[in-house]
């Protein structure tokens, strides 16, 4: 199955992937109503790089989940693949692109969830859902960071978050 999120963004490519680049930046994605937390952040965003969260299915069933960072190709494109977690397979590109306003920021996951044919029945009222609302979350806080530093002082913290 495959779930895709664009937005435009008024700023560089380059300063769209720095934010994504920051140490802090998985914790500022997590949308305040799910229950998740991350027990070890990647310490990049480069080939190798591993993350561990801990979430809740239906707020209800403790999942940990295990990604691993497969591709990264700056200020492009990085990937996560998850080596352990609630979905039977996940793939997350995170791709930048230029645009005429600034950049294009695209999320592609393509993900097999848990239980089979149910799942698969479940998930447009269940999963898509769910990743559409966490997703305009991110995109929202992405392009906040991006468009509302100032120019110079923009500059400056892309380049200390590389």
């Amino acid at each position: 199955m495959e779930f895709v999120k664009e937005s435009v963004i008024r700023a560089t490519p380059e300063s769209v992937f720095a934010f994504h680049e920051l140490p802090d930046a998985i914790n500022r994605l997590i949308p305040p109503w799910e229950q998740t937390r991350v027990v070890q952040p990647a310490p990049s965003l480069h080939v190798g790089a591993e993350v561990i969260i801990e979430t809740r299915i239906f707020g209800l069933l403790p999942a940990r989940w295990v990604a691993e960072h497969t591709a990264y190709d700056p200020p492009h494109m990085f990937e996560d693949v998850q080596i352990s977690g609630p979905f039977r397979q996940w793939r997350h590109r995170h791709l930048v692109q230029s645009h005429a306003e600034g950049a294009l920021l695209r999320d592609e996951i393509e993900y097999e969830p848990p239980l089979g044919f149910l799942g698969r029945l479940a998930a447009p009222f269940v999963i898509t859902p769910r990743l559409q609302r966490i997703f305009t979350y991110r995109h929202r806080v992405t392009r906040e960071w991006c468009e509302n530093l100032g120019g110079e002082n923009k500059e400056v913290v892309c380049n200390q978050s590389k």
